[in-house]
């Protein structure tokens, strides 16, 4: 199951692991809800080498705004702290896994 990131637990959960995957979405996201399911098949996939998991913008809103979130779905890969990819709309599970791969290479 996807993790959920928060304000308070994104740096620990998010930052301080080698490679995270966040989908910054909402509830209201028709889009958000297409991806919703690709999240959670990476979050199996790759539960023992990357944490992936969702943030909800509407309930957390510093983290959004420090990463300049303007459109969802939002998905940002993080490595070792820093964002390294930045994909914005709905996309494929095997472009998601493609870049998962390329940071854990």
């Amino acid at each position: 199951m996807a993790f959920e990131f928060t304000d308070t637990n994104f740096k620990e959960k998010a930052l301080d692991s080698g490679v995270s995957v966040v989908d910054f979405w909402a509830e209201w996201c028709g889009p958000c809800r297409m991806i919703g399911p690709i999240i959670e098949e990476l979050a199996t996939d790759y539960s023992d080498k990357v944490t992936v998991g969702k943030l909800n913008v509407d309930h957390n809103p510093e983290v959004s705004m420090k990463y300049g979130i303007r459109s969802i779905p939002t998905i940002l890969i993080f490595k070792n702290g820093e964002p390294v990819e930045k994909i914005v709309g709905v996309t494929t599970k095997q472009n998601l896994a493609s870049i998962i791969e390329a940071q854990l290479a």
